[in-house]
């Protein structure tokens, strides 16, 4: 079975979420206790598509998330770099589309969305530096990027008991219920290796947006970052 290694080579994260896409929602569920579908809800608040808006959703995996983009009129675009992911989220979702996306280097003209969002992919990412510049770049000004993110726990005593749920209990659980456990213990490894809140909030500063911040959810183990692209009015403003 596969599974990725820490230096999150494109080609052996696509292969290990081929591996898992038919089940991959339902193990998500599993793993976190229902709590996945809670995060989406607030993932949809905050990215707050409306009529007329282009959503790019990246990491868009079988299309869960991009459904929900779609519910007030916006036009919304499902990236991934896993085909079978794609192929599951086409089987599901006719009409959303679905193009295979990079991060590091995304196949859309400049200014061409009004929204980029991406859940639980950035730490995929092989460079996060270079996919916060795509995703800069492909946003029109003043357009809103929202990441949401495995992140540290806020309270020190449940970051220890998590950690250990994350080490035993995830590949553990996994085992039950997912088509390539393997995938589950590269995936506990990336969320404690990924920064915490504050210091990924000063990567998303340093690719250059404005406005950035975070929003806790469930005590830490999530975060919601929310920054925006400058736009001629804002581009000399502080951050």
């Amino acid at each position: 079975m596969n599974r990725a290694q820490l230096d999150k080579q494109p080609d052996d994260v696509a292969s290990m979420f081929d591996d898992v896409a038919s089940r991959y929602d339902l193990t998500n569920d599993v793993l976190t206790f229902g709590l996945a579908r809670t995060w989406r809800r607030t993932v949809a608040h905050s990215v707050a598509a409306g009529p007329g808006e282009r959503v790019l959703d990246l990491a868009a995996g079988t299309g869960t998330s991009s459904m929900t983009f779609t519910h007030h009129g916006a036009e919304v675009v499902a990236g991934d770099i896993s085909k079978g992911m794609l192929a599951e989220g086409r089987r599901r979702h006719p009409k959303i589309d679905f193009i295979y996306a990079d991060a590091m280097d995304l196949p859309f003209s400049d200014a061409s969305f009004d929204v980029v969002t991406i859940s639980f992919g950035i730490r995929n990412v092989n460079d996060v530096d270079a996919g916060l510049s795509e995703m800069l770049r492909v946003l029109r000004p003043g357009g809103r990027l929202i990441i949401c993110e495995f992140s540290t726990p806020t309270f020190d005593p449940f970051s220890v008991v998590y950690k250990e749920y994350l080490m035993r209990a995830l590949p553990a659980v996994a085992k039950a219920v997912s088509s390539n456990p393997e995938a589950y213990v590269y995936l506990a490894e990336s969320i404690r290796a990924w920064p915490d809140q504050d210091e990924f909030a000063q990567q998303i500063l340093g690719a250059g947006f404005d406005q950035v911040k975070h929003r806790n959810l469930t005590g830490g183990i999530v975060a919601v970052h929310h920054a925006l692209k400058p736009d001629a009015h804002t581009s000399g403003a502080e951050r």
